[in-house]
């Protein structure tokens, strides 16, 4: 009997540390908010609240647009259904098709073509950052007095101490600097023999953190710790951005048990991700009513881009996936919670954008944009809180000149507006178009995923006629790319052509320079980290100085 009370005692300790709560179960009343508070050495009612609101961005990578509850999945995703339910769910939302565009257009709130990150991602070996000419949200939110603090990946460049998130504008950084990595061991290899650590606290590596605890529970920790350190009658700002459920594909073995009937490894190996990452909002979102921060707070959540059927990831019913401009590589799972929301519950349909964050969240933070800042963003705020219509009639997806694996494209296929070898794509209100190679074109069902599944699979596929470089689709009524109307339509066509050649003229040359072998991990002591130091810098001026002198000798000796 003893025995059978300790395992009780164990499983309630349990379900209070880590399992799903109903979120009033706490008895989280003002009484509970200001004992905590003074317990952490603070004095209960010090000091007015803010005005401005904490803010709690939260970045999913690679989610799939199916993958959560209220889009049909078969994952369970119990705690984003309730955010979304209770706020407002974003379901004409665009990101990018990758990590760091994603990124940069979030914390700059530009288009790629004007930070000059237009093409792939960013390396680890590569001499590469987000430019340091670019203002970003964090450095904007310091200035009216925000407490700034991002957790998890940055994957926006790191080759020099400049481009590191300490120096971006977050008072504290925590999280990897890279793309992926072990969700464990947190090494990552970008090629044989180039392998290195890639945790961070700050500027330094987070060796002392490295205790084997999964990411996605560690970064949680890590959150919780900030919370519960910082004062909610000061603004906070938060920018959660998970490494779930991005490859490697992993997870702890409870985070299984619901999923031992799907048969595809990578689809089972990704719903435990992502039960694991719906668990650890949760949490996330228990430690702000914890804390006294919930009822001034807007959480926003957000994937970075679609899924990736190879890795488990869905987007049906949507086209194509990651890497692609199909609307299953930037079409996104999104939603704003929280008690500032006027609508809330309701569904939001206007065109919204990743770069639309930026002067959405300086406004309401109460805070100024400076006129000589070049935005690609809106502020979307009351289309979101109040149901308006948005500000946003465009979407410039994108223009990668440096992408031009379409070989039949041509200026006369773009009727002398556009060379249509370049990839590019455009929205315009509800048009679409595409251009040069968009990527992976397959629609991939659910069934795709079970082994009876091929079959069904390859009836989807469709085999474009050889040398097709543009295509223009109707959104609004057909969102799922069926229907090609470029022949039908040539006038919207050439329209579309157009404007994507107005928006090139304002691009800036794209940054993608070759790998530098001084990035190796190596080098810098088994620690991805930045490689380009400044006494080089110095070494070098210093030399040239010197020939310089030595020159300008020579010349007086001479003219003597």
């Amino acid at each position: 009997m003893v025995a059978v009370g300790v395992l009780a005692a164990l499983s309630v300790l349990s379900l209070l540390t880590y399992g799903y709560l109903a979120w009033g179960s706490l008895g989280l009343g003002p009484k509970e908010t200001e004992a905590t508070r003074a317990g952490l050495g603070e004095e209960p009612g010090a000091g007015a609240p803010s005005s401005q609101p904490h803010i709690i961005f939260i970045l999913a990578d690679d989610q799939g647009f199916r993958d959560v509850g209220y889009h049909g999945s078969e994952i369970r995703t119990p705690t984003l259904d309730k955010l979304a339910a209770e706020g407002v769910k974003l379901e004409n939302y665009y990101v990018q098709p990758m990590c760091t565009p994603s990124r940069s257009q979030f914390i700059t709130g530009k288009y790629q073509i004007h930070t000059g990150l237009q093409h792939s991602i960013i390396r680890p070996t590569q001499p590469n950052c987000l430019p340091l000419d670019n203002v970003t949200l964090p450095q904007k939110l310091k200035e009216v007095g925000y407490s700034t603090h991002m957790v998890g990946k940055w994957h926006l460049g790191f080759y020099r101490r400049e481009c590191m998130p300490t120096q971006r504008g977050f008072d504290t950084f925590f999280g990897s600097l890279l793309g992926s990595g072990d969700y464990y061991t947190h090494f990552k290899c970008d090629s044989p023999g180039i392998c290195g650590y890639d945790l961070y606290e700050n500027d330094n590596a987070a060796w002392d953190h490295d205790n084997g605890i999964y990411s996605t529970q560690m970064y949680t920790q890590k959150v919780q710790q900030i919370l519960a350190s910082h004062n909610p009658r000061k603004p906070i700002f938060l920018y959660i951005a998970y490494q779930a459920v991005h490859s490697p594909l992993q997870a702890p073995g409870k985070y299984f048990e619901h999923y031992r009937s799907i048969n595809n490894i990578n689809r089972r190996r990704y719903a435990a991700m992502l039960a694991c990452l719906d668990e650890a909002i949760n949490n996330v979102t228990l430690a702000l009513k914890k804390y006294g921060y919930y009822e001034n707070s807007i959480i926003i959540y957000s994937s970075d881009n679609g899924g990736q059927p190879m890795a488990g990831g869905s987007n049906w019913p949507l086209r194509g996936s990651k890497g692609t401009y199909w609307e299953g590589g930037i079409r996104a799972v999104g939603f704003v919670h929280s008690p500032l929301l006027k609508n809330k519950g309701s569904v939001c349909k206007e065109l919204v954008h990743i770069t639309d964050w930026f002067p959405t969240l300086i406004t309401l933070a109460e805070g100024q944009i400076d006129e000589d800042i070049q935005l690609d963003g809106y502020d979307i705020w009351e289309t979101i809180s109040e149901g308006r219509r948005s500000p946003r009639v465009d979407i410039l997806h994108n223009i990668d000149p440096i992408y031009t694996k379409a070989k039949n494209g041509s200026w006369a296929a773009g009727y002398g507006i556009w060379n249509t070898a370049i990839q590019s794509a455009i929205r315009v209100n509800h048009w679409k178009l595409l251009t040069g190679n968009p990527g992976y074109s397959d629609w991939v069902p659910p069934q795709a995923f079970s082994n009876a599944g091929p079959n069904r699979w390859h009836n989807e596929r469709v085999s474009w006629s050889a040398g097709k470089t543009v295509w223009l689709f109707n959104i609004t009524a057909d969102p799922y790319e069926r229907v090609d109307l470029s022949a039908r339509y040539p006038d919207v066509v050439k329209q579309l052509l157009r404007r994507l050649s107005q928006f090139n003229k304002t691009a800036v040359p794209v940054r993608y320079p070759p790998k530098d072998p001084r990035s190796n991990p190596k080098l810098n002591g088994g620690v991805w980290g930045p490689w380009f130091k400044d006494d080089e810098k110095k070494k070098k001026s210093d030399k040239s100085k010197g020939a310089n002198k030595q020159k300008k000798n020579k010349n007086k000796k001479k003219a003597n």
